[in-house]
């Protein structure tokens, strides 16, 4: 019994030995497999979920903030309009032919107008002002001669006192961005131009969630017919995706977080959301190597045109290139790209959103596009100074990227008229100066000191060293009217017919050292007249003046005019310009003496708004009186004798009939050739030399002038009028040839304008105030 007992517990001990091999046995493969996967499905799910938190945040970072890094965006001068103001139909013509406005028979547009011998009847395009949107307005202009006599409103025959025209975009302006963009919202968008879009690339837009399985379908139905890619099968939100955040590597990867990106966009925002940022992020092409991106750029390089200007056809060509910018490119594929233009708008025939008959229209017309790719012609020289003047007057307030709105003071007319001026000149002008002749240009507003353009070398269009603003150069002759301002500030003592000594002087210095000044022409006339010895540019009647005011007065009166008398030495030389200044200052003095006095600071910033409107900067012209009215007055008549009887008069055979002013300024050896001019509404500064500093061989007069006389026949010319001063009174002039007449203040002799004799001059009654007017018809 014993022993049975020992058995049976012996028995019980092992079953559990035998349970426990059997427990432990492997696994089938199946089991094993199917572990593996499920452990790999909730790493990919929890990879999937991490990427997609990555890219959702990317995505959300970028479009609940700001999308881009706008550029800031230049425009140039606003034209106000009003009864009243000097503006010539010619030259409102030139203005809105600069704006690309078309000519029609009869305005029905915006960017349309119709003009006759005294009437302009325009559609101004809206555009957001400087102080807030303004829309379409129809307008007839009324004019006679230089001055428009009345606006009217077309719609309602109201007069309008007021009627502002748009400025030309000038470019973008942005240190370290490199891509050009106009932002559009997308309810200014043509309704057609979006219609093709969505037909010609993604015609579910409306209908898929990021994604068209439909769309890779076809688009590999497609491709397999053709034996090659000829068509993709991305949607609009996975190219959005891809453009924004993605390279353009054709890797698969690349692919899915492409995919994913356009369902996490759809997901997240609206429709018009994700077709706005298209819209505006789509690449166009290039402008100067900078990317152009989004179609209000793309219109306006390819067109020069706004995009709600476009005909249907521009549009369906600008849908066309997207496919590929460079392959389609209307300048180099003109054939390529009316097929593919032809194309966009079969589509849209057979979508039934064109007739057959709009078809046949549109489809007819050549591709109408600009003689060149360009959103403006570049004034890198105008740039300098505007990008100076934010930094001075915007400072911290201006926000890169932000896609601010910068107006500015710059005449398009203008400025492409200096610039073919110059490059004309020079090249003719080389062949006596050598071809290091360089140049530079300053054109100011007479009135408001608005700088108007700049040209900063020969090669206006290249940037690089800015001779308009960075040049100090011997200003020569130019400094003598303010020497002439000085002495007829004191009217007892000096009037335009007073007589000044022209004998040869020799000046001695301190320290042992003498200088003896000539007349250019190495002639000595005894005595001239103050307003002679300016016209006619004398050295040693000038320094006569100035010795007898004293080099003290005539510096100040230099720092009147706006030059900084810190950088005049106070030695005689400086009396016939021996110091240095950049044809900038220069045109900041000579403002002040076209004006007759009224200092108008130099400007080329008119104003700095947010896009979103918000004022920044706003810059209001302003004037101060310097210098006495009549000294003024009488310094301006007598540079108007310059022009038409002194080293000046080479104007008068193409300009005479506009009473210019002027000044020549010519330096030792002839190394710098200067020439200021005048009319009613501009001061144009021309300097030529070379950087070398070596001798061009030309004067003032045969130099800068010529540059000036070309502008001003491409430009066009204003008659100078300056209102005459109350205490200025009228002195006639006689024709004798044989005598002297006596003046008003006890017989004393009066020197003749003409040395030879031709002119005599006769007052007909006193003049106790000393102020003389129209010295001689």
């Amino acid at each position: 019994m014993a022993n049975k007992k020992t058995r049976t517990s012996t028995k019980k001990r092992t079953a559990p030995t035998r349970r426990t091999k059997k427990a432990t046995a492997k696994p089938s493969w199946t089991k094993r497999l199917l572990a593996f996967g499920f452990k790999c499905s909730l790493v990919g799910i929890a990879a999937i979920v991490i990427l997609g938190i990555y890219l959702d945040g990317k995505i959300q970072d970028k479009f609940n903030g700001q999308i881009w890094q706008l550029p800031g965006v230049v425009y140039g001068r606003v034209i106000s309009l009003s009864p009243g103001s000097d503006f010539s139909l010619v030259q409102l013509r030139q203005q809105l032919d600069a704006l690309n406005y078309q000519k029609v028979r009869t305005p029905k547009r915006p960017g349309e107008y119709s003009a006759s011998q005294t009437r302009l009847e325009i559609i101004r395009r809206p555009f957001d002002f400087e102080d807030g949107p303004a829309t379409a307005r129809h307008a007839m202009l009324s004019f006679n001669g230089n001055q428009v006599t009345k606006i009217t409103e077309v719609s309602s025959n109201q007069p309008l006192g007021l009627l502002r025209i748009e400025p030309k975009l000038l470019g973008m302006m942005e240190s370290g961005i490199h891509e050009q963009r106009l932002f559009l919202p997308r309810e200014r968008f043509p309704e057609f131009l979006v219609e093709a879009l969505i037909t010609t690339e993604d015609r579910d837009f409306y209908h898929h969630e990021g994604v068209s399985p439909t769309g890779i379908l076809r688009a590999l139905v497609a491709n397999i017919r053709a034996g090659r890619t000829v068509q993709g099968g991305s949607t609009l939100t996975q190219q959005l995706a891809k453009n924004l955040f993605l390279t353009r590597d054709r890797t698969l990867w690349r692919k899915v977080q492409e995919a994913y990106m356009a369902l996490l966009l759809d997901f997240r925002y609206s429709k018009d959301k994700i077709l706005e940022a298209y819209l505006n992020e789509v690449y166009l092409g290039q402008n100067r190597g900078e990317p152009v991106h989004g179609f209000p750029l793309g219109a306006r390089l390819y067109f020069g045109r706004p995009i709600n200007e476009l005909r249907v056809d521009q549009l369906a060509l600008l849908v066309g290139m997207v496919k590929g910018p460079s392959y389609y490119n209307p300048f180099r594929h003109p054939e390529r790209a009316k097929t593919r233009r032809d194309l966009v708008l079969r589509l849209m025939m057979e979508q039934n959103l064109l007739t057959s008959a709009d078809y046949d229209a549109a489809a007819s017309r050549p591709l109408d596009i600009q003689s060149t790719p360009s959103l403006a012609s570049p004034q890198p020289a105008y740039f300098d100074q505007l990008k100076e003047e934010i930094r001075q007057k915007v400072g911290d307030k201006y926000a890169a990227g932000a896609g601010l709105r910068i107006f500015t003071t710059l005449d398009p007319v203008s400025q492409q008229a200096i610039e073919r001026a110059v490059t004309t000149k020079v090249k003719t002008l080389k062949g006596r100066a050598g071809n290091q002749l360089e140049a530079a240009a300053v054109i100011a507003d007479r009135r408001s000191g608005e700088v108007r353009a700049m040209v900063g070398g020969a090669k206006p269009g290249f940037a690089g060293f800015n001779r308009a603003l960075n040049a100090k150069r011997p200003i020569g002759s130019l400094a003598k009217p303010a020497v002439y301002l000085a002495a007829l500030s004191h009217p007892t003592r000096f009037q335009l017919t007073s007589d000044i000594d022209d004998n040869p002087i020799r000046l001695e210095g301190s320290q042992g050292s003498s200088w003896q000044p000539r007349n250019y022409d190495r002639q000595y006339r005894g005595s001239v007249s103050l307003l002679t010895a300016l016209a006619k540019s004398y050295n040693v009647p000038t320094v006569n003046l100035g010795m007898q005011l004293g080099l003290g007065e005539v510096i100040d009166t230099f720092g009147k005019l706006g030059a900084n008398t810190d950088a005049i030495p106070r030695v005689p030389s400086v009396l016939l310009g021996t110091f240095s200044m950049s044809p900038f200052d220069v045109t900041q003095m000579y403002q002040t003496l076209g004006s007759a006095g009224q200092r108008a600071p130099l400007t080329a910033l008119r104003a700095v708004t947010t896009k979103e409107g918000h004022s920044l900067y706003r810059n209001w012209p302003k004037a101060e009186r310097v210098v006495p009215e009549q000294a003024g007055w009488l310094t301006l008549y007598a540079m108007k004798q310059v022009v038409q009887q002194g080293t000046g008069r080479y104007l008068q055979q193409h300009h005479g009939q506009f009473a210019l002013a002027g000044k020549t300024g010519t330096t030792d050896d002839n190394r710098d050739s200067w020439f200021v001019g005048m009319d009613d509404k501009e001061v144009t500064t021309i300097w030529l030399g070379r950087d070398d500093n070596q001798s061009t061989g030309l004067t003032g007069a045969s130099g800068a002038l010529r540059v000036y006389d070309d502008y001003l026949t491409r430009r066009g010319a204003s008659n100078l009028s300056v209102a005459w001063p109350a205490q200025v009174t009228t002195v006639t002039v006689q024709h004798n040839a044989s005598r002297y007449q006596l003046d008003c203040y006890g017989n004393q002799k009066l020197p003749m304008w003409d040395p030879s004799g031709e002119l005599a001059k006769r007052c007909d009654k006193p003049d106790p105030v000393g102020w003389l007017k129209g010295l001689f018809n």
